[in-house]
C-alpha cells in the first residue's frame, strides 16, 4: 500500500518537472493549475448552490 509521498520522492518528483518543464515554464505552469482550481471551486459552488435552491423550491 502506498503512503504518503516522503521527502526524497517529492525532491525526485520535483526534479523531473524541472527537466521536463523547465525552470521558465513552471511559474506559467502553476499560474494555470491555481486558475483551473479557482474556477473549478467556483463551478462548484454554483452547482451547490442551484441544488440547494432546487431543493429549497421543492420544499414550498
Amino acid at each position: 500500500m502506498l503512503g504518503p509521498i516522503g521527502t526524497q520522492e517529492f525532491l525526485l518528483i520535483a526534479l523531473l518537472i524541472l527537466l521536463l518543464f523547465g525552470a521558465k515554464k513552471i511559474p506559467q505552469f502553476a499560474r494555470s493549475l491555481g486558475r483551473g482550481m479557482s474556477e473549478f471551486k467556483a463551478g462548484k459552488r454554483e452547482i451547490e448552490s442551484e441544488i440547494k435552491d432546487s431543493l429549497d423550491e421543492a420544499k414550498a
